[in-house]
C-alpha cells in the first residue's frame, strides 16, 4: 500500500448504503463481498480505498509470501511447513486487480520448465495470494473477462486458490474482502456472476445542493493538503477502526433465532430468488448488522436491511431488468412471518448505518457534522428530470413498444479472429480446444506436452541424459494454440423512416432488434446503434458493452419521414472506422434493419449503393434483416445485402427455430482469410 494519505472513510459525505455494505464485510468477510454499482464520480473507488486503511493490522509469518497466521498457519502453504514461526505485524493489504490482468497474474504461475526437468513446484504467487487476509478490489468488474471473474469468485467462496498446469498443482489459502465496482452504463455482469457477490449497493450523486457543496469543499481541502486533512479526521477514523474490531469480537455471540430465520426464508421465497445462496447471505448479513449495532440478537429490522442489500441484484433475470426490490412487498412479508418470541428488542436501534447507536462525535465511530455537513438527502428526494424527448413532429409517430423477444439464429463473422474472448465468432483464444503448438511469446501459460517432448527428444544424447528423466530446456517448451470464440462489435443500423412506421410492423422490427441485443449480451459483444429517418442519420448509442442502454434507446425510437439509407450506411462507416483504430482486434458485424427503400437525399438509390460499396471494400461482415412485408415484395433488402457483400434474412428467418436452420454465418464476398 502507498504511504500517501487516503481520503478518510469518515469524511465521505452521504452514501450511507455504500459505507454500510463495506463495513459489514469488514466485520464479517463471510458475507461474501460487495458489488458497488453507480454512475461515474460517486466516490466508489474513494470509499473502497478508504476502507482498506480502517482494516485492523494482521500478524503474519515472517517471510511467508502467502500471509499465513502464526497461530494457525496453512498446512498446505507452498512456503511451509511453518513449525516455529516468527510473527510480524503489518497493515492489511488492499490489492487492485486491473481489468487487463491475465489468469497467471490473478492466480499465480508455475515454472513449468523446472516442474518437468527437476520435479520442483516453483510457484510465483499471484494477486489472490497478495490479497489473503486483506481487501481485493476490482474496479470495472463488469469489464473483466468472465473466466477471470469465475476464478475470482470461486476463490472467494472456497477461501483457497488452486493452480494447475499439466498435472502439477499448487493450493494456497485466499480469504479476502472482495469489493467490485462498476458503472452499469458500460455493461452488466451476467446474473450467474451477480449472484456470487454477497451484497450490492446502488450509488448516485446527491441532488441536494448543500450536500454537493460539502462534497466539493472536503475534496478541495484534501487535494490542497492530504496530510492535514487526514489528521483532522484521525480521531474519527481510529474510533471507527475500534468499532470494527469490537463488532468482529461480538460476532460469534450473536444469536440468529428461529423467527428471524423464518423471515429470511419467507422473504427469499416471496421474491423468487434462485437457489439458497441468498438465504445464507441474508443470514450472515443480518448477524453482522446486529454485531455492528452492538447487539447479540438479530431483529426484524436487521432482516429487512439485509434483504435490501442482498436481494436486489438477485432479481435480475435478463440484462434489461433493473435491479431493485419492492419495499412494500418486503414489509408485508416480514410482517406476515414476524411475531416470533425471539425478537427481544421491540424498539431496536433506529440507525443501523455506519454511525450506529449514538453515532456522531460522541457515539464512537460515526461521521461527525464537521464543517457543517448536511443531512443525507431523503430517499424521496426528486431525481434529475430526464431530458425531454422530442415530441412527434410532422410525419413522425410516437415510439412503438417492441414485440416480445425471441431466440435468434447465430450470426457470426467468417474467418479466424484474435479479439476479446466471447461466444460469437471463431478466434484464437487462451481457452478452448487445442489446435496446435508454437514457441511461447513471453511467459508460458498453456503447455503443449506432446510438442514439448517431441522438441526435446532429439537432443537427449547431446545433453548427456543418463537416467529415466527427460532433459528439458527452455527452447524445447511449446505453447498450446487454442481455438475458441470471440466477442464482436455488432453495429445495428435501424431504419426508422415512414415506410417502417406501421405500428404492428415497427413493433415486430423492434422486437427483432431486441432479440439480437439479447443474443449480443449472451455472446459478450459490444453493441452500437445508428438510426436513420427524415434527412439524416444519428448515432443513437456509441459502441458500448451495455446492451440495456441500447435497448433503452431502441424503446424511445420514434419513426416517420423519408428514408435516408445512404446517410445511415455512411454514419455506420464512420463509426466502424473509428472503432477499428480504438480496438483493431475486435471484428465488426454490421446488422442493417430495413426494407431496403432509399428515398432521402439527392440520387438516394445511387448514393446508397456507393455507401454499401465502402463496407464491402473493407470486408465488413454484414447482414440485412429484411423488414418488407405484404404479398408483393420488391426485394430491395436483398439487393442491398448483395452490394454490402453480405446476406439477407427475413424477420421470420431470423428466429432460431425457423425451417432454414439453426445457424447462419454471415458470408462476405471479401471475407477475411483464417
Amino acid at each position: 500500500m502507498s504511504n500517501a494519505p487516503h481520503y478518510p472513510f469518515t469524511a465521505i459525505v452521504g452514501q450511507d448504503d455504500l459505507r454500510l455494505g463495506l463495513l459489514l464485510n469488514a466485520v464479517s468477510p463471510a458475507v461474501g463481498g460487495v458489488l458497488v454499482r453507480g454512475e461515474k464520480g460517486t466516490a466508489k473507488s474513494t470509499a473502497v480505498r478508504a476502507l482498506a486503511a480502517l482494516m485492523p493490522d494482521v500478524d503474519v509469518v515472517a517471510g511467508c509470501r502467502f500471509s499465513c497466521a502464526p497461530g494457525s498457519p496453512d498446512p498446505g502453504c507452498p512456503d511451509g511447513p511453518h513449525t516455529v514461526a516468527e510473527a510480524v505485524r503489518r497493515p492489511a493489504r488492499m490489492v487492485e486487480l486491473p481489468v487487463g490482468a491475465s489468469e497467471d497474474r490473478l492466480v499465480g504461475a508455475l515454472d513449468i520448465e523446472r516442474a518437468l526437468a527437476d520435479g520442483v513446484k516453483a510457484f510465483e504467487p499471484g494477486l489472490l495470494a497478495d490479497a489473503h487476509r486483506g481487501v481485493l478490489y476490482v474496479d470495472e468488474v463488469n469489464l473483466l473477462h468472465d473466466h477471470l471473474v469465475d476464478l475470482l469468485l470461486d476463490a472467494a467462496a472456497m477461501g483457497a486458490s488452486y493452480v494447475e498446469r499439466e498435472g502439477v498443482s499448487v493450493r494456497h489459502a485466499a480469504r479476502f474482502l472482495l469489493v467490485g465496482t462498476m458503472n452499469p452504463e458500460e455493461g452488466e455482469l451476467r446474473p450467474q456472476l451477480l449472484d456470487r457477490f454477497g451484497l450490492t449497493v446502488e450509488v448516485a450523486a446527491s441532488r441536494e445542493p448543500d450536500q454537493r457543496v460539502e462534497v466539493v469543499r472536503r475534496r478541495l481541502a484534501f487535494d490542497d493538503d492530504p496530510a492535514a486533512f487526514a489528521a483532522r479526521w484521525a480521531g474519527e477514523e481510529a474510533a471507527l477502526r475500534e468499532r470494527i474490531v469490537a463488532a468482529r469480537a461480538l460476532l460469534p455471540q450473536v444469536r440468529l433465532g428461529d423467527a428471524a430465520l423464518r423471515q429470511i426464508a419467507a422473504t427469499c421465497a416471496a421474491f423468487e430468488v434462485d437457489g439458497m445462496r441468498a438465504d445464507i447471505v441474508m443470514a450472515r448479513t443480518a448477524t453482522a448488522l446486529a454485531a455492528w449495532a452492538g447487539r447479540t440478537d438479530v431483529t426484524s429490522d436487521d432482516v429487512r436491511q439485509a434483504a435490501l442489500l442482498a436481494l436486489p441484484h438477485r432479481r435480475r433475470r435478463n440484462p434489461f431488468d433493473a435491479p431493485g426490490l419492492d419495499e412494500d412487498k418486503l414489509d408485508e412479508t416480514l410482517e406476515e412471518f414476524g411475531g416470533g418470541d425471539d425478537d427481544p428488542d421491540p424498539d431496536p436501534d433506529p440507525d443501523p448505518g455506519p454511525d450506529g447507536p449514538g453515532g456522531g462525535p460522541d457515539g464512537g465511530g460515526g461521521v461527525p457534522p464537521q464543517g457543517g455537513e448536511p443531512e443525507a438527502a431523503p430517499e424521496d428526494a426528486p431525481a434529475p428530470a430526464p431530458s425531454p424527448a422530442a415530441g412527434p413532429g410532422a410525419g413522425e409517430q410516437a415510439p412503438v413498444k417492441a414485440a416480445e423477444p425471441f431466440r435468434t439464429k447465430v450470426l457470426s463473422v467468417p474467418g479466424l479472429g484474435e479479439g476479446a474472448a466471447g461466444r460469437r465468432s471463431r478466434a484464437r483464444t487462451e481457452h478452448g480446444r487445442t489446435t496446435g503448438a508454437r514457441r511461447p511469446r513471453g511467459t508460458l501459460t498453456k503447455l503443449h506436452l506432446a510438442a514439448t517432448v517431441q522438441a526435446a527428444a532429439p537432443h537427449q544424447r547431446a545433453r548427456g541424459r543418463s537416467g529415466p528423466g527427460l532433459v528439458v530446456r527452455r527452447d524445447d517448451l511449446r505453447q498450446a494454440t487454442r481455438e475458441g470464440r470471440e466477442g464482436n462489435l455488432v453495429l445495428f443500423v435501424v431504419d426508422a423512416s415512414g415506410s417502417m412506421a406501421a405500428r404492428q410492423r415497427m413493433g415486430a422490427v423492434k422486437g427483432a432488434v431486441l432479440s439480437l441485443l439479447l443474443d449480443a449480451y449472451q455472446r459478450r459483444d459490444k453493441v452500437g446503434l445508428v438510426t436513420f429517418r427524415g434527412a439524416s442519420a444519428d448515432l443513437a448509442l456509441p459502441p458500448t458493452s451495455s446492451v440495456d442502454a441500447a435497448a433503452a434507446r431502441l424503446e424511445q425510437l420514434p419513426t416517420g419521414g423519408r428514408t435516408p439509407l445512404a446517410a445511415g450506411l455512411l454514419k455506420a462507416h464512420d463509426v466502424l472506422r473509428v472503432e477499428r483504430l480504438r480496438d483493431p482486434a475486435r471484428r465488426p458485424l454490421l446488422v442493417v434493419v430495413t426494407d431496403g427503400r432509399a428515398t432521402g437525399g439527392p440520387e438516394p438509390v445511387a448514393l446508397a449503393a456507393r455507401a454499401a460499396g465502402l463496407h464491402a471494400a473493407e470486408g465488413t461482415a454484414s447482414v440485412v434483416v429484411d423488414c418488407e412485408t405484404g404479398p408483393v415484395r420488391l426485394g430491395m433488402a436483398a439487393e442491398l445485402a448483395g452490394r454490402l457483400g453480405g446476406t439477407a434474412v427475413t424477420l421470420d428467418e431470423l428466429r432460431a427455430d425457423a425451417i432454414a436452420g439453426l445457424v447462419r454465418d454471415v458470408r462476405a464476398t471479401t471475407g477475411r482469410a483464417a
